[in-house]
């Protein structure tokens, strides 16, 4: 249940929680506030300099309610914006791009309409893309040339990802470095030694465990398709929610949660960072 405060004096959201929130750390405190798990007067607020005013209600630990499908959302979270990248929070069920098979809203399309301005539509070109149930930073470039510069230095990326699993993994920290390959019938990957294979490395730690759960912390050297998905299967712990190498859930447990680049311009390292919201953590209980 969300903890109720009131406020007795004007002040920014970010501070109103870094001095009520008492025995909680910054990191925390922010993570929680972009997770979109903080509301004013039942409103859900990620700013952090959002204004405060006198008797508003402010709570935290709140679950946001989907009362609308993905599929008919008419904007998404920016995390990061500049003339040249942009980075978004998307939410789980919905496309990172569209595709020839279904004709529904992907998030390309929503942050294009976003931005536009009457007839002048932006045109935005995807960097990378997650799967449709994976939650997460999403990035965009404003220019072919823009996001070409990025993959240029792709490989230099850091992916780190937050996943809740079957089980308990047996080492606490641990890396799989198996070949993936593409089945030809079916949409999935096929982990071991092939002639069509490709190398795949992913690093995770255990974070948190359950009697039948756990969160990892999980850092992908490479970026084949599914990669973690399967990977995780193979290590016999699948992604809870994942129906195609495990069990059909309510949602998937797989979140980018952060995301390191080299800048395509300023050519400095360039770090995005969002944490999972809450119907991603109840999925540990």
């Amino acid at each position: 249940m969300a903890e109720k405060f009131i406020v007795k004096e004007r002040s920014k959201l970010l501070d109103f929680l870094f001095n009520h929130l008492k025995g909680w750390s910054k990191k925390t405190i922010k993570q929680r506030l972009q997770g979109s798990n903080i509301a004013v007067n039942g409103e859900i607020i990620t700013k952090h300099d959002f204004s405060l005013h006198l008797n508003d209600v402010v709570e935290v630990g709140v679950v946001k309610k989907a009362s609308t499908p993905v599929q008919t959302l008419q904007k998404v979270e920016i995390i990061y914006q500049d003339k040249d990248i942009i980075a978004i929070n998307k939410p789980a069920g919905l496309l990172s791009v569209g595709n020839t098979t279904e004709n529904k809203q992907h998030a390309l399309a929503i942050l294009r309409n976003q931005l536009s301005r009457g007839k002048k539509e932006v045109k935005l070109w995807p960097v990378h893309r997650l799967d449709r149930d994976t939650s997460g930073i999403l990035l965009f470039a404003t220019s072919k040339e823009m996001r070409e510069a990025v993959m240029d230095k792709w490989s230099n990326s850091e992916k780190i990802y937050l996943a809740i699993v079957e089980g308990c993994p047996k080492e606490k920290k641990g890396t799989i470095d198996q070949p993936l390959r593409a089945d030809e019938k079916v949409y999935r990957m096929h982990v071991g030694k092939h002639p069509d294979a490709k190398p795949a490395i992913t690093h995770y730690e255990v974070k948190q465990s359950t009697s039948d759960r756990s969160l990892l912390e999980v850092r992908i050297e490479t970026g084949r398709q599914h990669q973690i998905r399967a990977h995780m299967a193979w290590l016999g712990h699948s992604i809870i929610g994942d129906e195609r190498y495990g069990t059909k859930g309510e949602r998937m447990g797989l979140h980018a949660q952060k995301l390191t680049i080299i800048h395509p311009l300023k050519q400095n390292p360039i770090t995005f960072e969002i944490d999972a919201p809450r119907d991603f953590y109840a999925l540990l209980r």
